[in-house]
């Protein structure tokens, strides 16, 4: 059987904007992926359907597997003929073990390539606010393992030359031997004034920044319970930090905002918020799927040539009528001489890419406003074909008018899997500062996946923004207060309403 290949990976430090296009390529085309602790997982969404997807990570030194069996595994996989990416945190040939790793694969006669990737001590300093070269302070940097063995009779690191030789020091995981590293430094001839800095899960939303200087900052981070996974800068260059921060700047830094909206839609909102610092928790309480019986739609699609107003409430609305149009041998054409109206501009821009003209987008999602823009519909056809499970009024107010209205299922909303028992524990530790609801289906079934009663409790101490007044309405029936709701009912708005509120904080 012909080899297979291993492509070692270098995953970049955290954020995950920060992995190179090569590696995502190759990850997409791998038959294995083996990853490691620090390799964020939203990378594994780009594995192929079918891929065997592996871990071996490490957590303060508790080992999965030991390194020379994940070298085993890795030969062995790629001996069958399957292409392996090897994913690791940072790059994989800056004390990644990515060397060892790459010398058993030519010793068992395999091809490999690398693929560099963003090492932690660039990106977390950088992310920091902290550059590791200046000229007004120095042209030097070293990397350097922060977790050598201190008992060890004889160091591998040269301190005698790096305390004075090297203008900036990056350690890596040294928070164990941090006292012991300073202690070196200071012996060997470094100023106990020089300033350092420890920067904690860099480039993520969970990062968190130390200064203090090499004689102190081993007691500061002591007081702080400042725990791995971190990496010591040391120099002069640490401070610029006051003067360059910009990552633990943005507005929701340090804020954790739970996304409730379907894990398929979610993406577009956790990016708006992760753009401006928060570090988002995606907890889906809907789940689009289709009707359980088309029959409704069906009929509807039939007798399309009688309806003067086809009402669109949501893009799931335009997209699964589009695919039913397209399943029953039919196409847009079919809604020629039909009105549209639709409620809100993504929906509209959903209908405009099917190559729709809109006739009518409301303002804002009210009853009143809908029909106002309808002009004369006493005795007019209208078709609204929205969620299986959705509110009345609309329809309610339409039919009182004197419309003839067929309201048709053309998707439905069910719970997904739960992680209830993740996001219960947050509450509890008072780690959530705000939750989203984005329809009036995430409020009733974020508060079914709880006990009764205590979704809300837990919502009591944390702020709920809620994407306009329906769903905050449906919030309040259950005694659920909005604190941010924004003026245009859109996700981007939703997300700027966040923002604005913690900018006049």
């Amino acid at each position: 059987m012909k080899n297979g290949k291993v492509y070692l990976i270098g995953a970049g430090p955290g954020d995950a904007g920060l992995i190179t296009l090569k590696a995502v390529e190759k990850i997409k085309s791998a038959d294995v992926v083996v990853y490691d602790y620090l390799a964020n997982k939203k990378f594994l969404e780009y594995a192929r359907k079918g891929a065997e997807v592996i871990y071996v990570g490490k957590v303060g030194g508790k080992h999965t597997l030991p390194q020379d069996e994940i070298n085993k595994l890795i030969i062995e996989k790629a001996k069958r003929g399957k292409v392996v990416a090897r994913l690791k945190g940072g790059d994989p040939f800056i004390f990644g073990r990515g060397g060892e790793e790459a010398e058993e694969i030519v010793q068992a006669g395999i091809p490999f390539e690398v693929i560099p990737g963003v090492t932690a001590g660039v990106a977390a300093a950088a992310y920091a606010g902290i550059p590791l070269t200046h000229r007004d302070f120095t042209t030097t940097v070293a990397f350097i393992t922060g977790h050598e063995d201190p008992t060890k009779d004889e160091s591998n690191i040269h301190w005698d030359k790096i305390s004075t030789g090297i203008g900036t020091l990056v350690f890596y995981m040294g928070i164990g031997n941090l006292e012991p590293n300073m202690k070196k430094l200071i012996e060997n001839g470094r100023s106990p004034d020089t300033p350092a800095a420890l920067i904690r899960w860099g480039t993520t939303e969970k990062q968190e920044t130390l200064i203090g200087t090499v004689k102190d900052i081993a007691e500061k981070a002591r007081q702080a319970n400042f725990k791995a996974p971190a990496i010591t800068v040391v120099g002069g260059v640490v401070g610029l930090r006051d003067k360059l921060r910009w990552f633990d700047k943005k507005p929701l830094f340090g804020k954790t905002i739970v996304v409730t909206r379907a894990r398929e839609q979610a993406s577009d909102f956790s990016d708006l918020l992760k753009e401006n610092g928060a570090d988002v928790i995606e907890f889906p309480t809907i789940e689009i799927v289709h009707p359980k019986d088309w029959s409704q739609i069906d009929r509807a699609i039939k007798k399309l040539p009688k309806y003067d107003w086809a009402i669109f409430t949501s893009v799931n609305g335009v997209k699964y009528f589009a695919e039913r149009l397209k399943k029953k041998g039919k196409d847009i054409r079919e809604l020629r001489g039909i009105k549209i109206c639709a409620i809100g501009p993504k929906t509209k821009q959903e209908i405009e890419a099917l190559g729709l003209r809109v006739d009518f987008m409301p303002k804002e999602y009210r009853a009143e406003g809908i029909i106002k823009g309808l002009g004369k519909i006493k005795g007019k056809n209208i078709l609204l074909p929205r969620a299986e499970v959705a509110r009345e009024i609309l329809p309610e107010e339409l039919n009182k008018r004197g419309a003839k209205v067929d309201v048709v299922t053309s998707y439905r909303t069910v719970k997904p899997k739960e992680r209830t028992e993740e996001i219960k524990e947050l509450f509890k530790e008072g780690k959530i500062d705000i939750v989203t609801f984005t329809s009036s289906s995430t409020v009733t079934n974020f508060l079914s996946m709880f006990k009764n009663g205590e979704a809300v409790e837990f919502l009591k101490n944390a702020k709920v923004a809620s994407i306009g007044p329906i769903t905050r309405d449906t919030a309040l029936d259950y005694g659920i207060e909005t604190a941010i709701m924004p003026k245009k009912y859109t996700i981007p708005a939703l997300a700027e309403a966040i923002v604005e509120h913690f900018k006049g904080k």
